[in-house]
């Protein structure tokens, strides 16, 4: 019952033609074996590699929108794919893409060593934060965009009537994984979310380490067209917030 409402999986395998279209490749190699998408251009990347978990509808490649603001800015981006999404193999749930996305994690930092961020959507807010918590590659941030608190909240919320920790196997508690994480985190949140409703953010961002977060409201936007609303200064802000914490 869970996984009926909460993971909305494609099996359909990138296509290179497809990939050329939008000046993309698979990451680290080819189809067979990829862990992700990333850009098919060569371009100086000074402040690093950014590994980005979507969230629980389409693909990867959904999310080319975030290439260009973020590869202006300096960062690399992968475009982090799920197990059971995009045609890789494996099974849907908080171990099997907690598991998958520290290996792909450890590999971006045996390939392009530090510093290395996170960014997390929706979804992969909880992933991104589950792997903060687990991983032992020195996370440098992490960006949160329209997140939520945990799980359970979020499906209480929802479904009020309904005993949600007898029907959750998962949990996604992203306020208890990076209640102890040393970095800065920014929090973006949509104003007028209607699948995420935006006092999820605001509770996970009052629950984040004191002194070390900030949050953004996008004035207007829902849980799916904030891009929109947001532009490449929206993505300056929040990823200077996070790069001026060096690691040490």
């Amino acid at each position: 019952m869970q996984n009926k409402f909460l993971y909305f999986p494609s099996s359909e395998v990138p296509s290179e033609r497809m990939l050329a279209s939008v000046n993309m490749k698979f990451w680290p190699q080819t189809a067979d074996g990829y862990r992700g998408l990333t850009s098919g251009k060569d371009e100086p990347t000074p402040n690093g590699t950014i590994v980005l978990f979507h969230g629980n509808g389409g693909t990867a490649l959904d999310r080319e929108f975030y290439l260009e603001p973020l590869m202006k800015l300096g960062f690399r981006v992968i475009l982090a794919e799920y197990p059971k999404y995009g045609g890789r193999p494996g099974k849907v749930g908080e171990k099997p893409f907690v598991a998958d996305g520290l290996e792909t994690v450890n590999l971006a930092y045996k390939q392009y060593s530090e510093p290395v961020y996170l960014l997390g959507e929706s979804l992969g807010c909880g992933v991104a934060a589950a792997i903060a918590k687990q991983t032992t590659v020195p996370i440098a941030g992490i960006i949160l965009i329209t997140p939520w608190d945990s799980l359970a909240s979020v499906a209480k919320s929802l479904f009020p009537f309904l005993p949600v920790k007898l029907v959750l196997t998962d949990k996604y508690d992203s306020i208890e994984n990076l209640k102890s994480f040393p970095r800065k985190i920014s929090v973006v949140g949509a104003e007028r979310d209607e699948i995420l409703p935006i006092k999820h953010a605001h509770n996970l961002y009052a629950n984040l380490p004191e002194g070390r977060k900030k949050m953004w409201v996008i004035k207007g936007a829902g849980h799916n067209d904030w891009p929109f609303y947001a532009d490449v200064s929206l993505f300056k802000e929040i990823t200077d917030f996070i790069k001026a914490d060096k690691i040490r």
